[in-house]
């Protein structure tokens, strides 16, 4: 199963539709569970990832293979995530990424994951990444089971 944790929510209909569509495809190959906790929007940065951080933890299991999303992180390929999410699989099964809100993610949160992973050094809205997740996440699908799928 791959679980998304994602602060804040999608208002904008294009995006709600390829987040559906992704989900769509995906559900071919693995159960996606999508959760979204309140942004806490333009408070003080720490209070911010303090209260978000609350939210998190409430839909975290300990059997989570847990998978945050720094602009710090490492960076693959996409042959190198599909056999990395291939890998989890053997050990974990659920997986579950955390996409953190406009200031980022708790360092207890942080200290919780497995795998730091990054996309880009650049930063994106959360609402766009969710939509560029879903995609390496069906690509890496498409990968792992001999697909084809566009490059």
């Amino acid at each position: 199963m791959i679980k998304i944790i994602t602060v804040g929510s999608i208002k904008e209909k294009y995006l709600k539709d390829a987040i559906e569509e992704y989900t769509k495809r995906l559900s071919k190959y693995t159960n996606i569970e999508i959760i979204e906790v309140k942004d806490e929007g333009l408070v003080e940065p720490q209070k911010a990832i303090i209260l978000e951080e609350e939210k998190i933890l409430k839909h975290i299991n300990e059997k989570d293979y847990l998978v945050t999303l720094e602009i710090e992180g490492k960076e693959f390929t996409s042959e190198e995530f599909a056999e990395k999410i291939d890998k989890i699989q053997l050990e974990a099964s659920n997986i579950t990424f955390i996409i953190g809100g406009s200031y980022g993610l708790s360092q207890s949160i942080k200290d919780k994951s497995r795998l730091h992973l990054s996309f880009s050094k650049m930063t994106f809205p959360h609402q766009l990444f969710r939509v560029l997740l879903l995609e390496q996440i069906y690509r890496a699908f498409k990968i792992n089971n001999n697909e084809s799928y566009h490059k």
